[in-house]
């Protein structure tokens, strides 16, 4: 099985901590939003995972591309860094691994997390990954037959054909058949909304025999925005059943941590009480506050806070009292 992760977007919903970070970096319960998502696809592949293809912009860095690389070689994988010069759609950022379009595909777009209990069947020749909503009108659906094949796929219907999202993850039998699909598209220039979009090869593929099956998700959860973020945090603290969350050398003084939380290595806890649904990055200082359903990153210190809903970058110092607060990396804020 090859993974196919497109990432190359700006982030600028999420701005100001994507100024300094791209997005599918960011923290949830103390692992990178991509390295969930690869943790996530892992569980329903059903068989090993030989290579994994990162889509991600030219000026990245080559610190976030060998960090790429170790979230690979966690699922026993190589790691490939594609670069997608111009955001030309979604067929066209899939089309930038094409070196490993072959066999088995998963793609996923790294804005987005997922719990499931279904495994791939392999013989099917694609599913879609979907989860039923109360809105459909802002999100592409399918529409079902009988025997549970899709039979349309829907951007943004003005009228109600169908309540499940396709959430943005993808199998494919046939890794080199989407290949083909998205070269033909690029070949005769068809866009659609002036962009090259992954539906319309699918759209192809089906009008040619293939059948495509949904894979229904439990939980569909979003890293759209700092408020969606917060909140799939919020999901994945409450799912965690199988991973340490709070490492041996947390320093407590007068302090509680409510669970579920993920406290980082070397945090010092005073006169505080954190939690639940807390994430702190490494060597984070918090005295004298209190906070719930936030995320804070690595080496910050918070003083005299008392916040919810909230997500504070790395290297941050805060001292004050705040209700909810979005703060980027290398902030310095003192109210008192």
């Amino acid at each position: 099985m090859n993974i196919i992760i497109p990432m190359a977007g700006m982030g600028k919903r999420m701005r100001p901590h994507t100024l300094t970070t791209p997005k599918p970096l960011l923290p949830i319960a103390g692992k990178p939003i991509v390295q969930r998502l690869v943790e996530d696809i892992a569980k329903v592949c059903g068989e090993q995972i030989d290579n994994i293809a990162f889509i991600i912009g030219p000026n990245f860095g080559k610190e976030v591309e060998s960090d790429l690389i170790d979230i690979a070689s966690t699922q026993g994988a190589k790691g490939h860094i594609c670069y997608q010069e111009e955001a030309l759609g979604t067929a066209h950022a899939v089309y930038m691994a094409k070196e490993i379009l072959e066999g088995n595909v998963i793609v996923g777009f790294a804005d987005t997390l997922f719990r499931a209990d279904f495994t791939i069947d392999p013989e099917n020749d694609g599913v879609i990954w979907v989860k039923q909503v109360e809105d459909p009108s802002a999100f592409g659906v399918v529409k079902l037959n009988d025997n549970n094949v899709i039979t349309d796929f829907i951007e943004k219907p003005e009228e109600f054909v169908s309540d499940l999202a396709i959430i943005g993850i993808y199998y494919f039998k046939d890794g080199a058949r989407l290949k083909k699909e998205i070269e033909y598209l690029l070949d005769n220039d068809i866009r659609d909304k002036g962009e090259y979009q992954l539906t319309n090869a699918l759209e192809n593929m089906k009008q040619q025999g293939l059948k495509f099956v949904p894979g229904k998700v439990i939980e569909w959860m979003d890293c759209g925005n700092k408020n969606a973020t917060v909140h799939t945090n919020q999901r994945v603290l409450a799912n965690i059943t199988d991973e340490e969350l709070v490492a041996n050398n947390v320093e407590l003084e007068n302090a509680e941590i409510i669970e579920p939380c993920y406290i980082g290595e070397n945090v010092k806890l005073e006169n505080c009480k954190v939690g639940p649904y807390v994430s702190v990055g490494n060597n984070t200082t918090i005295r004298n506050s209190v906070i719930s359903n936030s995320i804070i990153q690595q080496e910050t210190v918070i003083e005299n806070a008392n916040f919810e809903n909230s997500m504070i970058g790395n290297h941050v110092v805060y001292d004050g009292k705040a209700n909810q607060l979005s703060i980027s990396d290398y902030s310095t804020v003192k109210m008192n």
